[in-house]
């Protein structure tokens, strides 16, 4: 297929508009901080940066370079951030999502932050080359199988009209669906040779909202749950105890997936649970906050075509 550029002229517009907002929100006492995005020092890049004041929020900006789910700030940093006042912060449908996650897990309350929804039409799917323009080959899969272009239920959303999205081949439901074609033995054998790459530097935790546990039970030795060396065994315990501590939270931002140094296709293993939890509980992460997902809870309705 042929590379098509992606139309991201909105963006600077978008931009103009949140460091409008922010500033707004600033001066007038609404918010004591606005996590946001801002220029990098090289040409094109983007970086999170957490405004307080009006120099500051005048450098808020978005373009395609704007990967990160800033969702994370909220949660690694939650005992840190003061509680004088509310945040705002900065988040695409796929951020969003996330955000939407952790007040119904009681991480965040919603009364707290005030959120500035993005229209995005996709970010790139890798910023090594940060000014690379957007097209159907550089713009991040996920974003081709995203449903949450428009954000909805913030408090503010820039008055701006997102192109048409392009259509493509979605690279998750394709890939998915291969291994699903697979023997359960060739299956696995594909995973084993995927974890074996696993250095064990934990990117993927680090990265990922939900991880927000002070000491994951995969650090503990007494007991030790998980082999800390980058052994098979060890890696191959590390990635499917995270992918079930997801499934049915992961608002498939693909954070994880990024940032792994090891090119392990992590958010296909949690978009392969997120398809399963949608087939046998009709569920999905989405905007409506859920104090409880499916696998925290129990109905008459639910399959028990397991037990024997």
């Amino acid at each position: 297929m042929n590379s098509q550029l992606i139309d991201t002229s909105i963006y600077a517009d978008i931009s103009r508009f949140i460091r409008d907002e922010s500033l707004r929100i600033l001066l007038e006492g609404e918010v004591i901080a606005v996590v946001g995005y801002a220029a990098g020092r090289r040409k094109g890049s983007v970086q999170p940066i957490i405004a307080c004041d009006t120099e500051s929020a005048g450098r808020l900006m978005f373009s395609q370079a704007s990967v990160n789910n800033l969702a994370v700030y909220l949660t690694k940093a939650k005992k840190e951030i003061p509680k004088s006042g509310k945040i705002g912060i900065v988040l695409k449908g796929c951020d969003l999502k996330a955000l939407v996650g952790l007040i119904g897990e009681s991480q965040l309350k919603r009364e707290d932050l005030y959120l500035i929804g993005v229209p995005c039409s996709g970010v790139l799917a890798s910023t090594v080359h940060p000014a690379t323009e957007l097209a159907t080959e550089t713009i991040a899969p996920k974003c081709l199988e995203c449903d949450a272009h428009l954000p909805t239920g913030c408090d503010f959303v820039p008055d701006v009209a997102l192109p048409p999205q392009q259509k493509s081949d979605l690279k998750y439901a394709v890939e998915i669906a291969r291994l699903e074609a697979l023997t359960p033995a060739e299956r696995w054998a594909y995973w084993k040779e995927q974890f074996s790459k696993c250095i064990k530097c934990y990117a993927c935790r680090q990265v990922c909202p939900f991880c927000f546990c002070e000491q994951c039970l995969c650090d503990r030795n007494k007991p030790q749950m998980v082999e800390t060396t980058p052994r098979p065994a060890g890696n191959t315990a590390w990635h499917i105890v995270r992918a079930m501590h997801l499934a049915g939270r992961c608002a498939g931002c693909a954070e994880c997936e990024r940032v792994c140094p090891m090119d392990i296709p992590l958010n296909l293993l949690n978009r392969k649970m997120a398809k399963e939890l949608k087939e046998l509980f009709d569920y999905e992460p989405g905007f409506e906050v859920n104090d409880k997902g499916p696998l925290a809870s129990f109905t008459d309705k639910d399959d028990q075509s397991f037990i024997k």
